[in-house]
């Protein structure tokens, strides 16, 4: 008997609990997404990771003309932070697909370690370099949205697209230089707040470079010619990132 009434004491809640978790509300901003274009802000953040494809041993000239080899390992250690900033035009195409356009900039710094392995007469010393590889990427990024109905005042979604970068920065002066130009594949999810005066949008997006960034033309710019054991110890990069960004719209 007891066991019954504890059966069906579970179902009662179970039962309310669900009622509840579909009651209806007030909707915030009702007509919002019927709007066939509208504009919008994002701010976020982002990690960052480059990457490598080290080519292994060297063979390099000394100043007097004797070819000996060398070793170099590089490699980003660590996912570094920077922030984003931009706007948006977003396109209604139907009840549950949006195409959006996203102008915005990217800044950050990665920091690069350059392994060197010089042999000795009876072990291997490993001396390191560092370098702070700065960026600051102008982007433009076009993604298909597909979002589920709206309940309430929320809104999920998933997104997918294609985000071509410029990049602004590089020096001569640096170890490793990457290309102006890259290419990103996007994939990602998020979800609508509908809020009394707009609409707030958190989005976490995963970001994979399709080209190889490397500039290989970099060694030809190199004045210091000690530094090429350690540019032409990469022969490509990938770019990846992990993004969260907000849009209010």
């Amino acid at each position: 008997m007891n066991r019954r009434r504890l059966l069906t004491l579970a179902l009662t809640l179970l039962t309310l609990t669900q009622a509840f978790s579909q009651e209806r509300k007030v909707q915030n901003k009702p007509y919002m997404d019927l709007r066939p274009f509208h504009f919008g802000v994002i701010v976020g953040t982002h990690l960052q990771d480059l990457e490598m494809v080290n080519v292994g041993p060297q063979v390099l000239t000394a100043d007097d003309g004797t070819p000996y080899e060398s070793m170099v390992s590089v490699d980003q250690d660590r996912w570094d932070g920077g922030f984003t900033v931009g706007v948006l035009g977003e396109f209604r195409l139907n009840e549950y697909f949006q195409f959006r356009v996203a102008p915005a900039m990217f800044f950050g710094t990665r920091h690069l370690v350059f392994r060197n392995y010089a042999p000795q007469e009876r072990d291997v010393r490993v001396t390191e370099e560092v370098q702070g590889l700065k960026n600051a990427y102008v982007s433009c990024a076009g993604d298909l949205i597909f979002a589920g109905p709206r309940f309430n005042n929320h809104r999920p979604y998933l997104v997918a697209g294609i985000n071509p970068m410029l990049n602004l920065s590089g020096g001569k002066n640096d170890y490793i230089k990457l290309k102006r130009h890259d290419i990103f594949l996007e994939v990602g999810m998020g979800c609508d707040f509908y809020l009394p005066y707009f609409k707030l949008r958190p989005e976490l997006k995963f970001m994979f470079g399709l080209t190889n960034s490397l500039d290989a033309k970099h060694a030809d710019e190199l004045r210091n010619r000690s530094m090429l054991r350690y540019t032409n110890a990469v022969s490509e990069a990938h770019t990846k990132m992990i993004a969260l960004s907000f849009y209010f719209e």
